[in-house]
């Protein structure tokens, strides 16, 4: 238990091997939490219903996923345990229900009695960090984090929304021993180990520029830009045709808007029957999207996570890196580069449809947690 974070993966199929293996490890002295990234085949009840009873009084968390990063790399059809050690973590668990009506004033009260009572519990110990899974079909990450802005204060906040491979169906969290649709879950962490939580991307914004003219910003789906029909446009600015337009072109071609220390991507999810366009994260009418260009995607990952070891290399790194990125890997036939540069970083987590950095919801990023070595000493 030197490092605080231990992890145990398998297929799908022997999932109950994999926490297990991950109990046993994490018997010595106690785990605070354990967190949970599966394949969306699996047993979804089955499987909660394993991991509360392999860890009886630990609080469990989880979602299912558009694809695993296990301690090998990308991954597909397993489930990925990590496990938090209770002589590094306290944690508090709480599992937000009906995302399409939640009460946002609850919700901040809670996160903020979260942290008074991991304060209370463990005050000799100053690290704080916030992680956030969301059911990723709900649409509710950019309110669910503004909610949890002012609670949070200084403490950094990232998360995953949950995925389900490329069939945009059915997504879950898992909480309390059970899958939940239409729900998130909050985990609030404080530790003896410092944390930096991070995101990256790998576009540089063109001077190519357009605007949105018809949405509907409830649903993420932009009907017209610049006055003409949305899908037809965007093919038309990036040199397609209608019928061309995959998520792997998607992947390919995102739009950036302005954000708060540079810009953030708005990543596009499929084109509707009326031709309008799905996006991922927020969207309204008068925003400007600029056409972005990719650059190479595996070693911008490898020197954006090098950078995160000075002066210390970090115990572990938890990421939530976005389908669509893992599409771009996956089409450009650099899928064993990137797992040999996530495997080599100790890089553990999952591809999701969405992250959350601080107060925002963010696309077709690499978001995460770095965890280092107890500042005391005393592993």
């Amino acid at each position: 238990m030197d490092r605080g974070v231990l992890t145990a993966h398998a297929p799908v199929a022997d999932a109950a091997g994999a926490l297990a293996d991950l109990a046993a490890r994490g018997a010595e002295g106690g785990l605070a939490l354990v967190a949970i990234f599966v394949a969306p085949e699996a047993d979804l009840p089955r499987l909660a219903g394993e991991a509360a009873a392999a860890f009886p009084g630990v609080p469990v968390i989880g979602c299912t996923t558009a694809g695993e990063i296990s301690p090998n790399g990308y991954a597909s059809g397993e489930v990925v345990a990590i496990g938090f050690a209770a002589t590094h973590f306290a944690a508090r668990v709480e599992l937000i229900g009906d995302l399409r009506g939640f009460d946002a004033g609850r919700v901040g009260d809670r996160a903020l009695a979260m942290r008074g009572e991991l304060a209370a519990e463990r005050p000799d110990w100053t690290w704080e960090i916030a992680w956030l899974l969301n059911d990723g079909l709900a649409q509710r990450e950019d309110l669910l984090v503004a909610a949890l802005r002012y609670s949070l204060g200084t403490v950094p906040l990232f998360g995953g929304s949950a995925g389900d491979g490329l069939d945009f169906r059915r997504t879950a969290v898992l909480a309390g021993g059970a899958a939940h649709e239409n729900a998130a879950v909050l985990a609030v962490l404080r530790s003896r180990c410092p944390a930096r939580v991070f995101k990256f991307d790998h576009f540089r914004p063109t001077r190519a520029t357009m605007r949105v003219t018809r949405a509907d910003a409830a649903r993420r789906i932009v009907h017209e830009i610049d006055g003409r029909p949305a899908a037809a446009e965007y093919a038309r600015r990036i040199g397609r045709e209608i019928g061309e337009l995959t998520p792997h072109v998607f992947a390919a071609h995102p739009v950036l808007v302005t954000a708060p220390g540079g810009h953030g991507v708005r990543a596009i999810q499929k084109v509707e029957p009326d031709g309008a366009l799905s996006f991922y994260a927020a969207i309204e009418v008068g925003l400007t999207l600029t056409l972005a260009e990719p650059t190479d995607i595996c070693a911008h990952l490898a020197r954006s996570l090098d950078r995160l070891a000075h002066p210390v290399r970090p115990a572990a790194i938890i990421g939530c890196d976005c389908i669509l990125r893992r599409l771009e890997v996956e089409q450009k036939g650099a899928r064993a580069e990137m797992s040999r540069v996530l495997s080599e970083r100790g890089v553990v987590g999952f591809n999701t449809y969405g992250e959350q950095f601080n107060s925002v919801h963010v696309n077709q990023t690499f978001t995460g947690v770095a965890i280092y070595p107890p500042e005391d000493g005393l592993d």
